[in-house]
């Protein structure tokens, strides 16, 4: 399951980052809270395909597609 997977009002634990995902993104979502590890709640998921809010440690961040479904959980 990926992070694009998780539902509005679920949450999950960061398991890994997928292979795909380059070093610099690693690094900066690392930086942001989105580490193995660290539990994590969609807050938003609004149709059409937009980006999905979560909350990380009491702040919200917007993910799309593209970098959500290389975040893996657990």
């Amino acid at each position: 399951m990926t992070l694009w997977d998780l539902q509005q009002g679920a949450t999950a634990t960061v398991d890994s980052f997928g292979a795909a995902l380059q070093g610099d993104y690693r690094i900066r979502l690392s930086e942001l809270g989105f580490h193995p590890g660290e539990q994590i709640a969609c807050v938003l998921s609004p149709n059409l395909g937009a980006p999905k809010l979560y909350r990380v440690n009491n702040t919200v961040y917007s993910l799309d597609d593209s970098v959500a479904t290389l975040i893996n959980l657990a």
